[in-house]
Formats: C-alpha cells, structure tokens, sequence
C-alpha cells in the first residue's frame, strides 16, 4: 500500500483518477485501489462524486469516460486507432495465442475489435497454414489478411459500415452466418463478468456477435484483463454459452478466479 503521506487529497485524487479514465476509456474499481492505494469503498466514493458532477459514467465494477461535464460521448466507445495504442503487448500476446488454436482447413470467424485484428496479424506468420476460411465484418482485418490470398480465403459479411470501428452491421450483415457454419469464432467485447456474461458497449455489434456465436461449433472470447469484471449496457451471451476466454497473465486473480468458478475456461496469453 501507498504511504499514507504521499496520499493526495480527496479533490487532487479524483482529478488524477478522471484524467486516468479518460486515457484509458474506463478503469476498475480494484485497479484504481491498488493504485492510489486506499480502499475499494473510497475509490466508488470517488467514482460516485464524480458521476455526480457528470465528468464521467458509473458502470459495473468501475466507471467510463462520457457525461455532460466531460465533453465526451457518453460510454467508453473510442476510435479503433485510439484503442489499438491501450494494452498493445498484452493484445498482441492473446492474438498469438488464439491464432495458435487455428487448424489448416478450418473455417473461422474473426470479429472486429483491436484484439480480433491481433489474432489475424498473428496468423500472418503462421506459414504452414492452408486452406483457412475467415469470414470477418472489419474492414480492416480482411484488408490486413489480403497478402495471405490465395492461400487464406477471405469473406467479408457486407453490411453498414460504422467508420469509429470499421465495423459492418446491420442491415445485411447478418444475412451470411444464417448460411455458414464456422469451426471457431472468435469475439471481441467490452466487458466480462460472471454474472453479466459478455456485454458489449454498441448494440448494432452486440447483435451480430450473437450471431458469430450461433454460427459457430466453438466460441472463444478475446478480452485483454482491463475488461474483466465489467459489465456494458448490451449484452452478447451468458458465461455458459462461451467455451474459452483468452486473455493476457496481468488479469486479476479474483476476477478469474471468479470466472472460472461460473464454469469459464481460460486461457492465460503469458
């Protein structure tokens, strides 16, 4: 724990901790504690009064940049060249990881998100696969993985685009998992919580990573260990309905140990 002396006031603390949401896109609660360290009570009494004065979102197990007083968007929803620069390391080491699970000849999904994009960078240098189907709806993925054409097959869904993500939704984006059954999909998220399941912060996506799931023999979640313990406002599927989470070693101990007590395997990317 921190030196009580060196402790900063109660107001210079929660400037420290807003601007501390506000690069990260959110923070947890127990991340913050260990940080300042002083108690997980005071850190939501923190959370709370600046929620109050709508400089940033409460949400489950922590808070998220957005309200009036902040200037940004509510929800913490950033631009995909934003969140590439978050965790980088620890995202790149569950790409490795989940691309090493691929099999030649497989067929798989490949969400969109900054840790679907690590695994595809991954399977760039996976020279002795052959004969793999991606079918993706980021625009940014299936132009990443065209160097591996013709010995990859590529398939991009269609649909609407959202240029904050480079994501295809809906309307008609859907319309191809109802004719494909995939053997692995991998899905980005927002948010892992035992009781919550997988959320998602954008409804439109939520919506089509159900799909990704439905269409698929076996559902493996990519989430980086920021996200673990929180919860977002659009849900994907319960804990049960997911068979591997992969995300990196620095995740805490509690959280997984939680998990996984609700019946989640995970994979740690050390």
């Amino acid at each position: 724990m921190t030196d009580p002396s060196s402790r900063p006031p109660a107001a210079a603390r929660r400037e420290q901790i807003l601007s501390i949401v506000d690069e990260r896109g959110f923070a947890k609660v127990a991340q913050l504690s260990q940080l300042f360290g002083i108690s997980e009570v005071t850190i939501r009494a923190d959370l709370d009064a600046l929620a109050d004065g709508n400089a940033l979102q409460r949400v489950h197990g922590g808070a998220v940049t957005g309200g009036p007083a902040s200037g940004r968007p509510p929800g913490p929803e950033r631009p995909f060249e934003q969140s590439m620069l978050a965790s980088s390391p620890e995202k790149a080491r569950i790409g490795r990881a989940a691309a090493s699970l691929v099999q030649s000849h497989q067929t798989i999904v490949l969400d969109v998100g900054t840790t679907t994009t690590a695994i595809a960078a991954a399977l760039l240098d996976r020279d002795d696969l052959q004969g793999v189907v991606v079918i993706t709806n980021a625009l940014n993925i299936a132009l990443l993985l065209e160097p591996v054409i013709p010995r990859f097959t590529v398939v991009v869904t269609g649909g609407t685009v959202r240029p904050l993500q480079h994501s295809l939704v809906d309307p008609l984006a859907g319309v191809v998992f109802e004719r494909i059954r995939a053997d692995l999909a991998f899905i980005g998220c927002s948010g892992v919580d035992a009781a919550s399941g997988i959320t998602n912060v954008n409804l439109p996506e939520a919506d089509l990573k159900r799909r990704m799931l439905e269409a698929s023999a076996r559902c493996i979640v990519v989430a980086d260990s920021a996200k673990l313990g929180v919860t977002q406002h659009s849900r994907v599927a319960p804990i049960g309905q997911i068979d591997t989470l992969i995300t990196g070693s620095e995740a805490d101990a509690r959280e997984l140990a939680v998990l996984e007590a609700a019946g989640l395997h995970i994979l740690l990317a050390r």
